[in-house]
């Protein structure tokens, strides 16, 4: 008796010039249950032509729906994070700041602390671990990659006020012959890359040195 019911509202809703894809939404019934109940009723002309019309419609309001979806799920995410995260003390953000410099940092020079990256946060966050360290902001210096087609005097001051130190501690920016336009991924390049640098062998020691205590812990059996 349901199955009957079922066939006679599809039957309905095609009348009504409803596509198969929405009688399936609406019904939860197969295309292929449909396609046999509802061979003999095929849309006229004008029917498909207001599905057609109305077809950006329903793309867009079905993206809204995810969008909103996503927006959701990542709240939940995040708040959920935020909650096993807390509040940073001094020991996570020093362990952090090695990890960062495991994965970003300058290794080779055997007296040069240097970070580099495309994200304000993180060389914010690398900075924040420098003072940690008790590196004198005035001994850091700055260094930016740029792509020619960007403005070196604008980029400059956009990362003196990022990270609140003076453009007098900004070296020579180096400029890469490709343009910033002629890049087809431009996430996270917007204003070059940032180099922190500081100059101190001790402490080029001790970083190393941390590194390789932090590595062993990953080896061991």
């Amino acid at each position: 008796m349901a199955r009957f019911a079922d066939r006679e509202k599809a039957r309905s809703l095609r009348a009504e010039g409803k596509s198969y894809s929405e009688i399936q939404q609406e019904l939860g019934i197969g295309k292929g249950t449909l396609s046999e109940w509802l061979k003999d009723m095929p849309l006229s002309p004008e029917q498909i032509r207001q599905l057609r019309d109305l077809s950006p419609r329903r793309i867009e309001r079905f993206r809204e729906t995810m969008r909103k979806k996503r927006e959701v799920s990542l709240d939940i995410a995040y708040e959920r994070a935020k909650k096993d995260i807390g509040e940073l003390s001094s020991r996570d953000l020093f362990i952090a700041g090695l990890y960062l410099y495991w994965g970003e940092g300058m290794k080779v020079q055997r007296s040069t602390v240097g970070f580099a990256n495309t994200d304000p946060a993180v060389i914010k966050a690398f900075l924040s671990w420098m003072m940690l360290m008790h590196i004198s902001a005035d001994r850091i210096y700055v260094r930016l990659h740029l792509y020619a087609d960007m403005d070196v005097e604008k980029e400059k001051q956009y990362w003196s006020t990022v990270l609140q130190i003076s453009t007098t501690s900004f070296r020579n920016p180096y400029i890469k012959k490709s343009t910033l336009s002629g890049l087809t991924y431009k996430n996270g390049h917007g204003h070059g890359t940032c180099n922190l640098i500081f100059e101190n062998v001790a402490m080029k020691e001790y970083i190393t040195m941390a590194l390789k205590y932090l590595r062993e812990q990953h080896i061991r059996p």
